[in-house]
């Protein structure tokens, strides 16, 4: 069963995210589930740093990313949905193609969400792994 509650297509989110951070990073949502959301990351001049390895803070940027738009379409219309708490393990570098994240949710309650997001290099090596926590907001 499908978790959304607010109707939304890859496109809708990915134009959203055009003209931020997202966007000028490369990141990019690739695929809606019942229950998911994929993106993924260019590792290129954008985000690697100094040693030619994708920058740790652009793993974090991505599963931000996919915890965050999940969370906001897994809330009521009119809510919000916030970060509260972010965490990230890397586990193995990326230094070229594409870095790919699953993120699904943990919790969706009331006023939280917890969601868990899974990131991957194209021989399917899991680089990072992150849970970020949302604060969800009524409408004001």
């Amino acid at each position: 069963m499908a978790i959304w509650k607010k109707a939304a297509t890859v496109e809708d989110m990915n134009a959203r995210n055009a003209n931020c951070a997202v966007g000028h990073l490369g990141i990019e949502i690739i695929e809606k589930g019942d229950d998911y959301l994929v993106g993924r990351v260019p590792v290129d001049e954008r985000t690697k740093q100094p040693f030619g390895l994708l920058h740790g803070g652009v793993s974090v940027v991505l599963a931000e990313t996919l915890g965050s738009v999940g969370a906001y379409h897994a809330c009521p219309e009119g809510y919000l949905a916030v970060g509260l708490d972010i965490n990230a393990n890397h586990l193995r570098s990326a230094t070229s193609g594409w870095v790919t994240g699953t993120a699904k949710p943990v919790h969706i309650g009331r006023t939280t969400q917890v969601w868990q997001i899974d990131m991957c290099n194209e021989a399917g090596e899991l680089t990072c792994v992150s849970r970020i926590t949302m604060a969800i907001l009524p409408p004001r």
